[in-house]
């Protein structure tokens, strides 16, 4: 159960009060800007994963990862073939890849007097000027039982590997890819990955989940062409019960694809998602769902996103310089550079660790947004 807090945020030590879910910690920060209506704002309020900075330890949360294979269907729901053998898409020689990244395992960065994780460091990064040395939120990583998620012919697409074996990436339909995702009904419906991994305890509420996808993107609008989603970070919302007083339940979570290389330009390859996913969950865990927390002033990154939320990830994806390559554990990984607090305050200069506006690499952002109005404008 996360800890009780106040409601207009501005308590350090305390999160989001009434609901079980991982612990949290509110603050707020001062820009002029323009809300949803165009309405003038100075005032912002955030939520982020773990203790305030302020505060002296660290905080280890459960991180399951749960791998997901794709069973591709005929029409008639009855297993699909192609050159004599079944499409199914499995992640398991993605598994201990990503269990050995730099996502959930210690390297060394200049944020920390000791190796840590990547998250983690880029957390330290932007609360340099007053992280305390010892704080850290750092995630336990365990594999899970692995899920299937069916899909019905006509709403994927997909490409063979060279030697004809399923498959080089699957396209799948948004839509379709969210119902097959996630639980219906309450009880859980164990027909959905997540559904099945909350009913037999494998994710609680506790936890910041993955669920690992085998080169699995997504396209919106019914068109493959739009195209593509590689992962999303989000929460599982289920009703309270007796046993835990009643309060709602936060299942926080992410969809990651793992990917492989020479499918996608701009160095995105392995846990580029994955590392963006779980930077954008550490610092909006709940999606700024409740229209105050995490909504910030207007921006316009560098690659062209508009948006009003701190999404760290968005604003650098696909710039150039937008992945950190780090090797380690016998492979050369690729997780993103992130955005900092600061350059959502709209601060300058930035009280960031070397004055940056991204970490790891501080020379991927070095510029703030202009002053937006809504949509920009």
């Amino acid at each position: 159960m996360a800890p009780r807090g106040h409601r207009n945020g501005q308590a350090h030590t305390n999160g989001i009060p009434n609901i079980d879910s991982l612990v949290n910690f509110n603050n707020h920060f001062q820009a002029r800007g323009v809300d949803q209506n165009g309405n003038t704002q100075v005032i912002w309020y955030y939520n982020m994963v773990g203790t305030a900075p302020e505060h002296h330890g660290t905080t280890t949360l459960n991180a399951p990862i749960v791998p997901v294979t794709l069973d591709l269907r005929n029409f008639d729901g009855s297993p699909r073939f192609v050159n004599g053998q079944p499409l199914i898409s499995s992640p398991a020689q993605f598994v201990q890849p990503t269990v050995d990244s730099p996502v959930f395992q210690n390297f060394t960065y200049s944020s920390s007097n000791d190796a840590t994780q990547l998250t983690d460091a880029v957390q330290r990064a932007e609360f340099f000027d007053r992280a305390k040395p010892d704080w850290h939120t750092l995630l336990n990583p365990s594999v899970k039982t692995g899920r299937t998620m069916v899909l019905i012919r006509g709403t994927y697409r997909f490409a063979l590997n060279a030697d004809g074996s399923c498959c080089a990436f699957v396209l799948v339909d948004a839509n379709t890819f969210g119902n097959a995702l996630f639980p219906s009904t309450y009880p859980f419906d164990n027909s959905t990955p997540v559904g099945a991994a909350e009913n037999t305890g494998d994710i609680t509420t506790q936890d910041i989940s993955t669920f690992l996808f085998p080169n699995t993107y997504l396209y919106v609008n019914g068109d493959p062409n739009q195209c593509c989603i590689l992962g999303y970070h989000t929460y599982d919302l289920e009703p309270g019960i007796p046993s835990n007083g009643n309060l709602e339940r936060r299942y926080v979570l992410n969809y990651s694809s793992w990917i492989s290389p020479g499918l996608f330009g701009g160095g995105f390859e392995d846990v580029t998602a994955l590392s963006h996913e779980v930077a954008e969950t550490f610092n909006d865990p709940f999606v700024a769902s409740d229209g105050i927390r995490n909504i910030t002033p207007w921006w316009l990154s560098p690659n062209g996103n508009c948006q009003n939320n701190l999404e760290v990830g968005d604003v650098i994806e696909g710039l150039p310089e937008g992945v950190y390559p780090i090797t380690m554990n016998g492979m050369t990984y690729h997780p993103q550079n992130e955005a900092l607090l600061q350059w959502f305050e709209f601060e300058a200069p930035s009280s960031a660790i070397s004055g940056a506006y991204s970490y790891p690499n501080i020379g991927t952002l070095t510029a703030l947004s202009p002053p937006e109005g809504v949509n920009c404008k």
